[in-house]
């Protein structure tokens, strides 16, 4: 169990106080034996060796408690000078150890108390007609009503400082799975970002790839096609920067995101199976061969925002895909449903043969990302080099996603 943080500066002011306050508990009891005729000056002056000995070794009390108690209460079994230096050992045994320990020394500090009371008997105590057994008895309850309070204040104070020191680490505990579930959240966000930003630019950078490619082997163009492609080029450009802008203006937000909150609303209505006729078009407007396939029925302008998001995106890696590794040759979208009642979206485009390397780099992540947004959304994906209907092998990509009924 951690204790609690203590302050060194304020551990020592109390043991200071708790070394002053003994000895001069000694030197008191000293001055009011010096004249008393039942003590000897050899025994007096042992006695206050022995309990200034004991005094200055409460120094120690807090990092050996067991081993200065067992120091001192031989001699305060020895002289009463000790006495207070005893009750400071038993307390700070108390305070920094089980209560078995502190309550077997005060069992053995009493019984210890009892010599001392029989052969130095008190002379008020023997003249009131008290014997051996009645000055044993005195001594052992004197001693335990004296020694008992101090042991239960050191208990009180242990089990203080333990609950204080639970509460704390418990409170750590908590500070810090609050910063890792931080963390996951935000990890989390970065993915979904990451992904948003690979789904949008990427689509947009190579529509701009292709017609700037379009200019670059056709220097023949005519005035207006050449405008027509510098137009394109510029509106695909211009809508990149503002996915771009968008998706970096979720980046600032996320980076306050709590425990539970969402990824921040875009900030223009997000795509979904609606616009894949449109994104569609804008391939084909780049000069890509893309034929679709819509055999939808009209429900599914009600299919969750969800899942019509994710079948835009699909649709859009397959063709982002198609233009960087299979330029110039055609790609087709189909989409359908299923008689399971699933969703079903697939692009197929043909496999190049002797391409040493795409048009385009990629960075081989956006289907992996791709996964993980199907996978979200409660669906499933597939994709890899299948045999088409003519025979020729082509890359096909098909989700199948759920359809709520």
């Amino acid at each position: 169990m951690r204790s609690a943080v203590r302050s060194p500066r304020r551990d020592r002011l109390v043991d200071f106080t708790c070394v002053t306050l003994s000895l001069l508990g000694t030197f008191a009891m000293l001055l009011d034996a010096w004249d008393d005729p039942g003590f000897s000056r050899p025994y007096l002056v042992s006695g206050l060796v022995l309990s200034v000995a004991g005094s200055l070794a409460l120094w120690r009390r807090r990092e050996r408690p067991l081993l200065v108690a067992l120091l001192i209460l031989p001699v305060g079994m020895y002289t009463e000078m000790a006495f207070g230096a005893v009750l400071v050992s038993m307390f700070s045994l108390a305070v920094h150890r089980p209560w078995r320990f502190a309550v077997a020394l005060t069992a053995a500090h009493a019984a210890g108390s009892v010599p001392y009371a029989v052969l130095r008997p008190d002379p008020e105590l023997s003249a009131g007609g008290y014997g051996g057994v009645g000055l044993a008895t005195f001594a052992v309850v004197l001693t335990i009503l004296i020694s008992v309070p101090f042991v239960a204040w050191g208990m009180v104070v242990r089990a203080r400082r333990e609950l204080v020191g639970s509460l704390r680490e418990r409170a750590e505990r908590a500070e810090a799975e609050a910063a890792l579930r931080a963390d996951r959240i935000r990890g989390r966000e970065r993915e979904h970002i990451a992904r948003e930003m690979h789904d949008a630019l990427a689509h947009r950078i190579t529509l701009v790839s292709l017609h700037a490619g379009a200019l670059e082997i056709r220097p023949d163009m005519r005035p207006d096609e050449v405008a027509h492609v510098a137009g394109t080029i510029r509106s695909s450009a211009h809508q990149a920067l503002e996915d771009l802008r968008e998706i970096l203006g979720v980046l600032r937000s996320g980076e306050a995101v709590a425990e539970g909150a969402q990824p921040p609303p875009a900030t223009r209505p997000q795509p979904g199976v609606a616009d894949i006729a449109e994104l569609v078009g804008e391939s084909r407007a780049a000069g890509a061969s893309v034929a679709l396939v819509d055999r939808l029925p009209e429900a599914a302008g009600s299919l969750p925002a969800s899942v019509g998001r994710t079948a835009y995106r699909v649709v859009q890696e397959g063709l982002t895909n198609a233009r960087k590794h299979a330029p110039g040759h055609g790609a087709r979208v189909l989409l359908d449903r299923t008689g399971e009642g699933e969703l079903h979206v697939r692009v197929d485009n043909p496999l190049t043969t002797g391409q040493a390397r795409p048009a385009l780099p990629g960075a081989r992540s956006g289907l992996v990302g791709l996964s993980e947004r199907v996978s979200l959304a409660g669906g499933r994906i597939d994709y890899g080099a299948r045999r088409g209907e003519a025979g020729a092998i082509d890359f096909r990509l098909e989700a199948w996603l759920p359809w709520p009924t």
